[in-house]
């Protein structure tokens, strides 16, 4: 019995993590990430559409860390699965509604995610990307020295 309870202890605090069932096959997993990843697209593009970037980078901001600690593939896993996401999504998809998304089911997954953007001035541009533990996950690793840091998330 200690065996069972202790067995479902573990499925609550996954459960509760956001992260899905440890008895899901790998595919299994990869679908529900998917399905995350392209909800966080959709909200993110809700609030763009409504031109309301402040309530973006506040929901990024506030969105909950889940405890516990993340599986060891998991940041692999979410960059795959918001990858897939943009190919399927009906539009383009620019990098911050990307980055928003891939911050908040990073964070979902337990893993202490931050949206960087960053700013150019000559000739000026902007530009988002995620960073976990001051490395970039979904762009390329020299985003910082392309571009000086306006925000974190």
């Amino acid at each position: 019995m200690l065996h069972v309870t202790t067995r479902r202890n573990q499925q609550k605090q996954r459960a509760e993590s956001g992260l899905p069932p440890s008895s899901l096959s790998a595919a299994a997993v990869q679908r529900m990430l998917f399905l995350r990843a392209y909800i966080q697209l959709i909200r993110a593009d809700l609030y763009l559409r409504k031109g309301d970037f402040a309530k973006l980078r506040d929901r990024v901001r506030t969105f909950p860390r889940a405890q516990g600690a993340p599986e060891p593939d998991a940041i692999e896993s979410v960059c795959r699965a918001i990858d897939t996401a943009c190919i399927w999504y009906w539009k383009e998809v620019l990098c911050l509604q990307r980055s928003a998304a891939t911050a908040c089911v990073l964070r979902a997954a337990g893993i202490p995610a931050q949206m960087i953007i960053g700013v150019q001035l000559m000739p000026f541009r902007a530009h988002a990307w995620v960073e976990v533990n001051g490395c970039v996950v979904n762009d390329k690793p020299y985003m910082r020295d392309l571009y000086m840091t306006l925000d974190c998330c």
